[in-house]
């Protein structure tokens, strides 16, 4: 009598890979992985990320413009910030790189913007201080160390000899 698979997941890797998509886009490396640590089979895994590559609904050039739109939009990243993240959602470098330029041309203005939302609440902290935490913010959102300065000098209305 034919040994009967034990099921490791009452879904199946469609269904799941599906699910996943509901909730947010995915990169086609992403839902590798999160199938892949649910125990389906990597055969398994990688036959529903082609059929699902087939039919749209993994596509790694639509996710990276996406997200880019995203993360400079509402969260005011940075190029390099973004261009990070994508890697991290495993991108191709090549392809991150494009989708992150797309908008590097206004990283001074998406950095002034932020920085000045956020100055206001440092108004009670001492201007080098003040300075340090907001420029840090903003090479932590993906600034270059140049804009980051720059824009936080201006946000705090100091000259750089106050640094």
């Amino acid at each position: 009598m034919p040994r009967r698979r034990e099921v490791k997941n009452p879904r199946s890797c469609h269904e799941r890979a599906l699910g996943l998509l509901a909730v947010r886009p995915r990169s086609r490396r992403e839902l590798e992985r999160r199938l892949l640590a649910t125990r389906f089979e990597p055969d398994e895994v990688q036959d529903v990320l082609t059929r699902l590559e087939r039919v749209g609904l993994v596509d790694d050039e639509a996710f990276a413009r996406q997200y880019a739109e995203q993360r400079f939009g509402a969260r005011r990243e940075g190029s390099r910030g973004v261009e990070r993240g994508l890697r991290a959602a495993g991108i191709a470098p090549a392809l991150a790189a494009t989708a992150a330029e797309g908008a590097s041309d206004d990283d001074e203005e998406r950095a002034a913007d932020l920085a000045l939302s956020r100055a206001s609440r440092l108004r009670g902290v001492v201007p080098q201080k003040a300075f340090t935490r907001l420029s840090s913010l903003l090479m932590r959102r993906g600034y270059s160390p140049e804009i980051a300065r720059s824009a936080a000098r201006k946000a705090l209305e100091i000259s750089s000899e106050d640094e």
